[in-house]
Parts: C-alpha cells; sequence; structure tokens
C-alpha cells in the first residue's frame, strides 16, 4: 500500500498524510487522528528509502561485520562465538531504542561497496563496524561523507594521526592489553617460566594489543619469548589446532600456553589430547573472550573475560547520539577485562 491509498481511504491529501507520518505539528487534531486509525488498519510503514530522500531519518543503523580470513558462509556469523552476542546485542539494544539494524557481513574486499552502498543510498542514518582489520582507508572515506560511524576494537592512534578525530565518529574498545598482562602475571604467579602464546591475526587491533602486551609482560619478569612457542592463529580454529599439532610434534612444549581468544585454545585442547598431553597436567592453557563454551568443557578454560555486552550496548548508544548531533564529535571508550579463573591452569610439574 502507498501514502496516496492511505490518503484516498482517509479523505486527506497525500501530503497530510506525509504532515502526519513525519510528525508535523500544523494537523488539525481530528484530522491526525483521522489518517493514523487507517494506517493502523491496514498496518502502512512508511518507505524508508523515500523518507531519507525527503532528507527524514530512516531509524535504521547499519551492522558491518567483517570477516575475511574464512570462506563466506551465510550463517557463519550466528555462529562465530565473538560476532554472533554482538549481533544479539546490537539488534536488542536498537529495537529497544526504536531503531532496526541492517546487518551485512563482508567477507572480501569487495564486500566493502556494501557498507559505502548503505550509506550513499541513505538507507540507513550511522553504522557501526565491527572486525576492521586496518581499514583506514574505508573509514576515511566513510567519515568524509559526515557518516555516523562508530568502530568496535580499533586503532586510535590511526584515528588520530589520520585526523578523523574531527568527525561524526566513535571508537568502542575493550583494555586487552590489560587483560593480557593480568593472565600471563598469573600464570607467572603460578610458577611458569616457559610460556608460549597462540597469536590472533596482526592486523587487529585487538591481535596486535594482545600479543605486544604478552611479549612485554615476559620481558619485565625477565623471562625469553620463544620462537618456538609463538604460534600462528590468526583467530581461527583451524589454524590454532594445526599450530599446536606442530607444537606437540616438535618434541618440546612450554609448561603454560596463552591464547588470544577462547576458540584457539579449545582447538588446542583437541590437539594437544589427541596426542596424549593433558591441560592443565601436562600444561596450562588461557583463554580470552570467556565464551559459553569456556565454562562447560573439560576441563573449564580459564579466560579474559571480554566486556561484549557493555561494548555492544555502548556502540549503539553512541552512533544513535552521533546521528543526532548537529557538529562533528569524536569520543572514544575502553572497557576494562577480568580474568575468570578456572580449572586450566596449575603450577608447572617438578
Amino acid at each position: 500500500m502507498r501514502s496516496e491509498d492511505i490518503a484516498k481511504l482517509a479523505g486527506v491529501s497525500r501530503s497530510t498524510v506525509s504532515r502526519v507520518i513525519n510528525n508535523y505539528p500544523n494537523v488539525p487534531e481530528a484530522t491526525r487522528a483521522k489518517v493514523l486509525r487507517v494506517i493502523e488498519q491496514y498496518q502502512y510503514e512508511p518507505n524508508s528509502f523515500a523518507r531519507a530522500l525527503a532528507g527524514k531519518r530512516t531509524d535504521t543503523i547499519g551492522l558491518f561485520a567483517i570477516s575475511m580470513n574464512e570462506k563466506e558462509n551465510a550463517s557463519r556469523i550466528y555462529q562465530n562465538s565473538y560476532f554472533a552476542p554482538i549481533v544479539d546485542l546490537v539488534v536488542d539494544t536498537a529495537n529497544a531504542r526504536g531503531f532496526y539494524v541492517l546487518i551485512h557481513t563482508v567477507y572480501s574486499p569487495e564486500d566493502f561497496q556494501k557498507i559505502k552502498q548503505a550509506f550513499l543510498q541513505k538507507r540507513i542514518d550511522g553504522g557501526i563496524l565491527v572486525g576492521t582489520q586496518k581499514d583506514i582507508e574505508l573509514v576515511r572515506e566513510l567519515v568524509g561523507q559526515n557518516a555516523p560511524l562508530v568502530l568496535i576494537d580499533y586503532d586510535i592512534s590511526e584515528i588520530m594521526a589520520e585526523r578523523l578525530n574531527k568527525s561524526h565518529l566513535a571508537v568502542i574498545n575493550s583494555m586487552d592489553y590489560e587483560g593480557t598482562v593480568e593472565a600471563i602475571e598469573y600464570l607467572i604467579g603460578l610458577g611458569h617460566r616457559e610460556i608460549g602464546i597462540i597469536k590472533g591475526r596482526m592486523n587487529t587491533f585487538s591481535g596486535r594489543e594482545r600479543y605486544t602486551a604478552f611479549v612485554n609482560t615476559l620481558r619485565k619478569y625477565g623471562l625469553p619469548v620463544r620462537e618456538e612457542f609463538v604460534l600462528e592463529g590468526d583467530f581461527l580454529k583451524e589454524t590454532a589446532y594445526r599450530e599446536a599439532q606442530r607444537l606437540t610434534a616438535g618434541g618440546k612444549l612450554p609448561t603454560a600456553l596463552f591464547s588470544s581468544n577462547d576458540d584457539m585454545a579449545i582447538a588446542a585442547m583437541e590437539a594437544f589430547a589427541e596426542h596424549g598431553v593433558s591441560v592443565p597436567e601436562h600444561l596450562s592453557l588461557i583463554g580470552f573472550d570467556d565464551v559459553q563454551l569456556a565454562a562447560v568443557i573439560s576441563p573449564k578454560l580459564t579466560s579474559v573475560k571480554l566486556p561484549i555486552d557493555d561494548m555492544a550496548k555502548a556502540a549503539v548508544s553512541k552512533v544513535i547520539d552521533l546521528c543526532s548531533a548537529e557538529e562533528p564529535t569524536f569520543s572514544t571508550v575502553s572497557f576494562p577485562t577480568r580474568l575468570v579463573v578456572r580449572d586450566s591452569c596449575r603450577p608447572p610439574q617438578a
């Protein structure tokens, strides 16, 4: 049904219907009530694109999940222990604020066009990007269009270096560095001196922060960073599984291993078990994120809890505020992490 159909049924002009839809004050209350009754009866929804062309807000925000290290799979985003809770929380929080959410996944550089089109076609009022991988050119292009934008997990120093802090932009981070330091110091406190790491993607802010904290903490306590104990995980279960197999095949194991996310830790635990390496009897293991599975596997995984709830809710709040801001506004917030101690760590064997 079109707005002109509503106008005919209500016995008013199309412009009157438009004024009612957009809540203009210069409409008689009796006329407004009559139009609203017809709208409710026929469940009419105004075309958001037409509203955008008319300079009206669409009450829709975009959520763009960037995941280019795995093969495309239509349901993968909803199975990913990092993206899935963010999607759920963003949608629930936005809906509670009266906003719809347009979700797009970015699996290749060509998919970035989806983000640009959503803004150019004014299908969304603002956007949230999660999973960015040093995508400063994309960020520069979007803020150049005065597009309200929130980045989850992004290096603020890049924003400042590019002088993009004069834009409709916000950055939401977690204190990954501090969380990693807490994890490594916990292992050192247990008596571990040979500690390895399963790295995340180094082209992501979180991947770099967690690795840098690992290296700096070992050096702070005078412990070596042994290259044979540095595994390339890329935040992928399959890669971590292969790296853990390679480590066990080498015959020499660290006494403890820090994994840059829980998915990789769990995959490594499976590989170790297949080679007779038991956690934590032979090797202590700490993950990062504190996904639901961490608390139910055996042994239960010690992990650094990522403040997903706080980050997702803050992202929605920030993007809605940016959509309403008349002047360019830049802000940033970082939420604390917390080490959750469970069963996967113990002092090293004599």
